[in-house]
């Protein structure tokens, strides 16, 4: 097993390390950081330290009070990992609606993989499905053994209508 960082392998040497972090645009980010903490099973990132909320992280570093609306950094608009393993997901303020569908979105793999019986997948996707809508996600459509494919999946979409499967 290679125990080295990626920086310090062979012909890597120079290339920054790089991390993923997903941003989500919507109208409302106190709306969807309570829907995708539950759904994600993530924690709120909490601001960086010496700062109460973001909000005054965001001052104290120089952003212009003008592109803090109102409760703007209150309470948090991002959410971690708590293992640290995945992505860090940001719920950015934009001011147009969605109009279409988006053009990518999450799978949340949750039946186990093409190792695991349809049969288990299916039962492990639709207890996620019944966890998500009792949190305010709404099923869209579902994919049964689409032309006779061993395949179960179910897209739904957030409470501001984001689509995202459970497969």
């Amino acid at each position: 097993m290679d125990r080295t960082t990626p920086s310090e392998r062979p012909g890597r040497s120079g290339r920054p390390e790089m991390t993923l972090q997903l941003t989500i645009d919507c109208a409302d980010p106190q709306r969807l950081v309570p829907f995708w903490l539950e759904a994600l099973r993530y924690v709120p990132d909490p601001p960086p330290a010496g700062h109460a909320t973001w909000r005054a992280y965001w001052e104290a570093v120089g952003v212009p009070e003008e592109e803090l609306d109102g409760d703007a950094g209150e309470l948090p608009e991002s959410i971690v990992d708590p293992e640290g393993t995945g992505p860090r997901v940001w719920f950015q303020r934009v001011p147009e609606p969605k109009t279409v569908k988006n053009r990518v979105h999450l799978d949340l793999k949750v039946g186990g993989g093409r190792d695991v019986p349809l049969a288990l997948r299916r039962e492990r996707v639709d207890g996620e499905v019944a966890r998500l809508t009792a949190i305010g996600a709404t099923v869209l459509y579902t994919m049964d053994r689409p032309n006779g494919m061993e395949y179960y999946a179910v897209v739904l979409q957030d409470p501001e209508g984001n689509e995202f499967c459970l497969v």
